[in-house]
């Protein structure tokens, strides 16, 4: 009988354990969402203000929501909560990083802490196999700024100092030919899900384009000896900082590359959820981009990683005092606090409207009306979901011909779609 109670004991324990409460909560959250969705009164005052329009749920979205609820509840169980000197080092760099910011003026102005890069003057293509591509690599070239905390860390990590890009092209000559750039997401950066998230044989046969996938950094290959998770964003701040930074400059000089080899031809870029991100930012610092197209993008790292949190991180002291300070120290590489320069005809939003990872209110709203409430495509669908959503791939397409990238009459969409 002792021993029983001792089992019963244990077992009740177990039961209230973080890690039991995470596997649980995909569901719970998606329940939440489905009640509150069908009961707009529930809906917090103000939130079914400006672009995002209310939704009738069904089963189908809620398989989608929980989807994106199950891929949280993933990454949140990788993650292992840091011990109480490593959250005192992250504090004391962003501590320094912000007085730092400030005193250079990078935290009145943003867009002046990025500097322009050229093209690479080491490019190397390679031909790669299965699915047919080319690989161009080169040099990031990317240093932190003298003085910035994590500077030597982050300069440490040699894989990341290769940049990668997926290339198809045409051989035309001369090669006329528009390009659209293509900005993965977070937890890709190998040529097979990222040829085929974006449909970049589709966009280069059917539709007649040449396409540039840039690997962001910490991602896919730039990952190399790295345990196998999301490379960015996560709670070392300077990190985050670091990474978009880098990646914003390799993108732009994937976009210099080609830049250098057709002067004339357009560029549009395209990116998805934390590609999303990038490619606000690069709006903010590049105005001849021909198109600028962001989808389900996260565009406020704090709110995302507040909402997001675990109880096995918040049970941690000092997770939400970096949090608050994090805001100051991310306000040099966020879209929000950089005006696009990108005309506003020329940009473009899609989102979901069941997205569970990024929240249409807290995020999408943000962007829509940083930039000025250009046209937005909103999906019955989830984050995870734009996957399947044929109205996304004619919002693209629509997107690319109204801005002239794309002049051919549009074929149909890839069977894939739905």
């Amino acid at each position: 009988m002792v021993a029983a109670r001792r089992a019963f004991k244990v077992a009740a324990r177990a039961a209230t354990h973080p890690i039991w409460a995470e596997l649980a909560s995909p569901f719970a959250r998606t329940a939440g969402w489905y009640i509150q969705t069908a009961c707009p009164p529930l809906v917090r005052a103000g939130e079914d203000a400006g672009a995002v329009p209310h939704i009738t749920p069904d089963l189908a979205l809620a398989g989608q929501a929980l989807i994106d609820e199950l891929v949280l509840a993933g990454i949140r169980l990788r993650r292992r909560p840091r011990d109480p000197a490593e959250m005192a080092r992250i504090a004391q760099e962003v501590t320094e990083a912000i007085a730092l910011y400030d005193r250079m003026g990078w935290l009145a102005d943003p867009a002046s802490y990025h500097l322009t890069p050229g093209p690479p003057d080491d490019a190397r293509m390679r031909m790669a196999w299965g699915p047919r591509h080319e690989i161009l690599s080169f040099t990031s070239g990317y240093e932190p700024h003298a003085a910035e905390p994590g500077r030597d860390r982050w300069l440490a990590d040699e894989p990341n100092a290769t940049a990668y890009a997926w290339i198809l092209r045409h051989h035309d000559v001369p090669d006329t030919r528009p390009w659209i750039v293509c900005v993965h997401g977070a937890g890709m950066g190998q040529a097979l899900g990222d040829l085929r998230v974006f449909r970049a044989h589709w966009l280069h046969h059917e539709l007649g384009l040449n396409v540039a996938l840039p690997v962001q950094a910490r991602h896919g290959p730039r990952r190399a000896g790295k345990p196998f998770g999301i490379g960015w964003p996560g709670d070392d701040m300077l990190d985050n900082v670091h990474a978009i930074a880098q990646s914003v400059w390799d993108i732009r000089r994937v976009i210099a590359w080609i830049r250098a080899r057709q002067p004339d031809a357009a560029v549009a870029l395209h990116g998805l959820s934390l590609g999303g991100y990038t490619t606000a930012l690069v709006a903010g610092l590049d105005a001849d981009l021909a198109c600028v197209i962001a989808g389900v993008p996260a565009i406020d790292f704090a709110e995302l990683m507040e909402r997001h949190a675990s109880a096995r991180f918040s049970e941690r002291a000092g997770y939400e005092r970096i949090g608050d300070m994090a805001r100051r120290a991310l306000r040099v590489v966020s879209p929000l606090a950089i005006a696009p320069r990108v005309s506003i005809e020329r940009r473009f939003i899609y989102a979901g409207l069941a997205d569970r990872l990024v929240h249409p209110h807290h995020q999408i709203r943000q962007l829509w009306t940083q930039w000025e409430q250009p046209e937005i495509n909103w999906f019955r669908g989830s984050h995870v979901g734009f996957f399947l959503s044929r109205p996304v791939q004619a919002f693209v397409v629509d997107a690319l011909q109204r801005t002239g990238v794309l002049k051919t009459t549009t074929p149909p969409a890839p069977t894939s779609a739905r």
